[in-house]
C-alpha cells in the first residue's frame, strides 16, 4: 500500500512520466506495477488500516497483496468493506 502511494506520489509530482516508466525502474512488469497501483482503488478506509496494522505475525503476513487483489475488483467501497470485513475473520 505504502509503495503504490509513494509511486503516485512521484508520478504526480513529475519524477517519473507514467506507470510505465516506473516499471522499467522498478524491473517489474507493467501487469505487476498495475497490480500494485490497484491498490489505490481501495476504499480509503481500508488503505489506512492496512497502512496502520502490523504487517507481520510470527514472520507471516496476515495480509498480501494477492489477498487484496479481489477486492480491488468490487467498483463499489461498501462492497470492498464487507469483503474486507470477511477477509480479515478468517
Amino acid at each position: 500500500m505504502a509503495l503504490a502511494i509513494k509511486f503516485q506520489d512521484m508520478v504526480d509530482r513529475g519524477e517519473v512520466r507514467d506507470y510505465a516508466d516506473l516499471a522499467r525502474l522498478g524491473y517489474v512488469t507493467r501487469a505487476r506495477l498495475t497490480q500494485i497501483m490497484n491498490l489505490l482503488l481501495l476504499a480509503p478506509e481500508i488503505q489506512e488500516e492496512i497502512l496502520r496494522q502490523e504487517s507481520i505475525e510470527g514472520g507471516k503476513a496476515i495480509v498480501t497483496e494477492r489477498h487484496l487483489r479481489h477486492l480491488v475488483a468490487y467498483p463499489s467501497w461498501q462492497q470492498q468493506r464487507s469483503a474486507w470485513t470477511e477477509l480479515k475473520s478468517r
